[in-house]
């Protein structure tokens, strides 16, 4: 799983009661002159859009909530506003001008079964019983990618990818609420290459640094052209005695196996290999 979180680091979360077909804001009960141009402001201002419900009775009242979450480093936050109209989602600045600022980590739950049934199945289970500690901190969401990794979870605003989440997810908002990342079922920060997340998941496991701040990323080099290969990376992070540099390889899978749980056809997926890691 490492090294398959999104390269989104801006959120944009619409609460969205009801069904969700393949693409989930278009076919929703949300307002259908609206979405097609909040889709295009999203691609254009490269904020990743996610629908969002409440699993089972986390709130008394549901529908109309939206969130604007930055995830970039030294920039993190994740701030609620409700909307009176889905018009006012596509109107409002989303730069965290505007809204309550979430006081905890939200984790949101891929259930996405009109994206894909293993989502569903293996997200809305852990949705209902994530141990979060306030009613609005855990939410099922529109699709986060990697659904062969069901069930996934990301915890904003860090923007922390998780994949094969086991039972209640506990151990995982535990460890969100003590500022650490569950490594065993960390699938990278979202925002940063896929080199550097490899990199980042190399050194905590080396050096036991699983602070959410901890080993910030100061450079990505690629040591080989870039093809369908093997590939070269060496990625310098900020270490706590001076910085860490890792090499790494990068080459396809060995086997080919379906990547998705609707997949027709077996693929070879990416893995990554430290090869060296050096404190300077």
């Amino acid at each position: 799983m490492v090294a398959t979180a999104s390269t989104a680091a801006r959120w944009l979360l619409i609460e969205q009661p009801g069904p969700w077909g393949r693409d989930a804001l278009a076919q929703s009960r949300f307002d259908p002159r609206v979405a097609p141009e909040l889709a295009a402001r999203s691609r254009a201002e490269g904020v990743r859009l996610l629908l969002i419900r409440r699993p089972g009775d986390r709130l008394a009242d549901s529908g109309r909530r939206w969130a604007y979450a930055d995830g970039r480093p030294g920039r993190e936050g994740l701030w609620w506003s409700v909307r009176a109209e889905d018009a006012d989602v596509l109107a409002a600045p989303w730069d965290g001008s505007v809204g309550e600022p979430a006081t905890g980590p939200v984790y949101l739950v891929c259930t996405h079964g009109g994206h894909d049934a293993c989502c569903a199945l293996r997200g809305r289970p852990l949705a209902r019983a994530m141990p979060a500690p306030g009613p609005a901190s855990v939410w099922e969401c529109s699709h986060l990618g990697g659904d062969r990794f069901a069930a996934n979870v990301v915890v904003l605003p860090h923007g922390f990818y998780y994949g094969q989440v086991p039972d209640d997810g506990a151990e995982l908002v535990g460890a969100h609420e003590r500022g650490r990342v569950a490594l065993p079922w960390l699938r990278g920060r979202s925002g940063l290459p896929m080199a550097a997340q490899a990199a980042q998941h190399a050194a905590r496991s080396s050096m036991g640094l699983l602070g959410v701040d901890d080993l910030p990323v100061r450079g990505v080099r690629a040591l080989t052209a870039f093809d369908a290969g093997v590939e070269r990376w060496e990625v310098t992070l900020g270490g706590p005695d001076g910085d860490v540099v890792v090499t790494l390889v990068s080459r396809p899978s060995a086997e080919a196996a379906r990547l998705t749980c609707r997949a027709l056809h077996p693929a070879h997926s990416r893995l990554w290999e430290p090869e060296s890691l050096e404190q300077l």
